[in-house]
């Protein structure tokens, strides 16, 4: 597969640089001066990256999608919960005595300097193990650590009580979520137990796909740790506008696609600009978005190339160009 950048060089190669944004032409849609300006190609350029355009369609994603799910061991999270306690009072504990033998140094009131050094040599080691401690316990179980202490501690000691259990939800061919579901129903020999969504898990398990973390209350009997179910995940049925999975790029900024703009003067030449939008859900092939209409001209074939053609030879908008 031709990387993005190769293809760059490669449109390059081929006399495709990018023309500067005709003035006078408007359109209130037209991206603010800057790296995002509008790329203008004529229609030998766009033939040349193969550019086609559509409107999104308007689409609703389902409300409910299954999803496998396993009851997780609470010893497991007990253990980590308490390393990552124990930790993090070790490194409190070593950063007192590090600033007392400080405080005791530079008064000269008997702490050598060979004594501060060994503290504070200390003080790094706990401050490591605690890092590492609370960054495992984040991996292994993100949505507890965002949790204030207090309903963090409650849940953990109600787990280990048995009084609720804590069960990974896979969809497999999933590798990211969109939104999450509103709430999950386990399949447990044909009753259907409701389930609390917690959030997202960090780490993929061997599905190798994305993973929520469920609490259940009041399990049914007999249903414990390594047990596998089905689970239906309950969403709000998102509306939005359905795209090809080609037409939704991603940077620092979040998600985003390429309108074509108004093509001014020459009725040859056409503008692209980059438009955030939101991701509501997956939705066959592509994904359901929110952020443009369904009368938009949005690139669904060669957004790519004109990723790699930012940039490259283009310059910022004529500010009357933002004008309706």
């Amino acid at each position: 597969m031709i990387s993005l950048r190769a293809l760059a060089l490669c449109t390059c190669g081929l006399g495709l640089a990018v023309a500067p944004a005709a003035a006078g032409d408007d359109d209130h849609d037209a991206a603010k001066p800057g790296p995002n300006a509008p790329l203008a190609l004529n229609a030998e350029q766009q033939r040349a990256v193969g550019i086609a355009v559509a409107h999104p369609v308007a689409a609703q994603a389902p409300e409910r999608i299954d999803a496998l799910g396993e009851v997780l061991d609470p010893t497991l999270l007990i253990t980590e919960s308490g390393e990552s306690a124990a930790a993090a009072a070790a490194e409190r504990s070593a950063s007192t005595e590090a600033a007392r033998l400080r405080a005791l140094y530079q008064g000269g009131a008997g702490a050598s300097l060979k004594m501060l050094e060994a503290a504070d040599a200390d003080q790094a080691r706990a401050h490591a193990t605690a890092a590492g401690a609370a960054a495992r316990f984040a991996l292994h179980w993100g949505p507890l650590a965002g949790m204030p202490a207090g309903e963090r501690q409650q849940l953990i000691e109600r787990t280990g009580a048995g009084g609720a259990l804590l069960v990974r939800a896979d969809l497999p061919g999933h590798h990211s979520l969109a939104a999450l579901p509103d709430r999950a129903l386990l399949d447990v020999d044909g009753l259907r137990v409701p389930g609390r969504v917690l959030g997202a898990l960090r780490q993929a398990s061997e599905v190798q796909s994305a993973g929520l973390l469920i609490e259940v209350s009041k399990a049914p009997e007999g249903l414990g740790a390594g047990a596998k179910v089905p689970v239906e995940l309950v969403g709000a049925g998102h509306r939005g506008m359905a795209l090809p999975r080609d037409a939704v790029l991603y940077d620092d900024g979040g998600p985003y696609v390429f309108k074509q703009l108004g093509r001014g003067a020459d009725p040859k030449t056409a503008r692209y600009a980059p438009v955030k939008v939101k991701l509501l859900a997956r939705y066959g092939n592509g994904w359901l978005v929110d952020g443009i209409d369904d009368d938009d001209d949005i690139v669904v074939r060669g957004a790519g190339v004109l990723w790699s053609l930012q940039g490259m030879g283009s310059r910022p908008a004529d500010a009357d160009d933002d004008d309706d």
